[in-house]
């Protein structure tokens, strides 16, 4: 049974974010903003202007009092010790911000709205350093760990991207609805009526590996590998739209939230490379893109293949609401995942130890 905590909200809340101090943050419709201590009571609230809805929060990385908040096409810098007018405001995007994204060092923060532009804010200098487009809404933007001047994004167009902040054109990009697996066909029917539109990113803390939640249900696992990136992976495990994706501390441990109101913990550190028990495997999953008459070892290759094709989740919470955020904290000693969906409240599951 989840754990639900109450009284922070009168509307639907839309996202959430944790500092490093264990201080959860939430931003719901109507401009309605609420921090939250470990135990679940409300610890400080605001009402933002214009009632715009609170779409994305986000903690600095360097300092956890710092909080980056969206809301229309505003973004409002708070201090969460003093939680009343905007410490800062910035008015770079033209139409509503869907996400926020600050570096690990705190100098740039990204902003993606639905006009399909991210906005690169220079935060010392206080001024745009870079203006990045999709062709439809960016629905993510993330920078990687450890990399500070990379991101990578994605859309309703239903492309990946990865930019660095040095050139204003993306250094690689992927259209999710041209790299259908083979069995599917380039074009399957159901893929006609359900496209790939890119919904969620999350990079693992290595800064390598990624995840993408898309419309068709599935989880795409991508591999940086310079100034390119490489599919490693794909699984589908909700029945619609993957809303929410999100690496976990632990290696390649994914939370994945959908409009099915499912909410599933995969470990896909089998599947991506660098960290496998077997290094033969990646070489074994391009032979099985081989036909099987040129392989030498194909019964081995078919194993290896239809176990990747066959990632099942480690945890499956059916949590019955359409899933508007996760985000995950240590609560009294034990990881959770805390779960945002149509009501105003916020739900917790406790998640097994790796």
């Amino acid at each position: 049974m989840a754990v639900k905590w109450t009284g922070g909200h009168s509307s639907s809340i839309l996202c959430l974010n944790v500092n490093t101090e264990g201080l959860v943050a939430s931003g719901a419709e109507r401009g309605e903003l609420t921090l939250w201590d470990g135990g679940g009571a409300p610890a400080g609230q605001l009402q933002l202007p214009k009632t715009d809805d609170v779409t994305s929060v986000v903690f600095s990385p360097c300092c956890p009092t710092r909080l980056y908040t969206s809301h229309g096409e505003t973004i409002s810098l708070l201090d969460v010790r003093s939680l009343k007018e905007p410490v800062e405001r910035f008015h770079v995007n033209e139409e509503e911000i869907n996400c926020l994204s600050v570096n690990e060092t705190d100098n740039f923060l990204a902003a993606a709205d639905d006009s399909g532009a991210i906005k690169v804010m220079d935060l010392e200098n206080k001024k745009v350093s870079r203006s990045l487009r999709h062709s439809n809404i960016c629905s993510s933007v993330v920078f990687r760990p450890q990399r500070p001047q990379s991101l990578v994004s994605c859309g309703l167009d239903m492309q990946v991207m990865l930019w660095n902040l040095q050139k204003a054109r993306p250094l690689w990009t992927t259209n999710l609805q041209e790299c259908e697996t083979e069995e599917d066909g380039p074009q399957s029917a159901g893929q006609f009526f359900n496209p790939p539109l890119a919904h969620s990113l999350s990079v693992a803390s290595c800064g390598n590996i990624f995840g993408c939640g898309a419309q068709d249900g599935k989880v795409r696992i991508f591999r940086v590998t310079s100034v390119k990136f490489e599919r490693e992976l794909e699984f589908q495990g909700h029945s619609s739209g993957v809303s929410q994706v999100l690496f976990m501390p632990e290696a390649y441990w994914l939370l994945t939230g959908g409009n099915d109101g499912k909410v599933l913990l995969w470990d896909v550190s089998s599947g991506v490379g660098k960290q496998q028990k077997s290094p033969a495997k990646s070489s074994q999953r391009r032979k099985a893109q081989v036909p099987a008459s040129t392989r030498k070892d194909g019964k081995l290759n078919k194993v290896a293949s239809n176990e990747h094709a066959r990632v099942l989740p480690k945890l499956t919470i059916e949590h019955g609401e359409k899933v508007n955020w996760i985000s995950c904290a240590e609560i009294k000693g034990s990881k959770r995942v805390l779960v945002a969906d149509q009501s105003s409240s916020v739900s917790l599951y406790p998640l097994p130890e790796p």
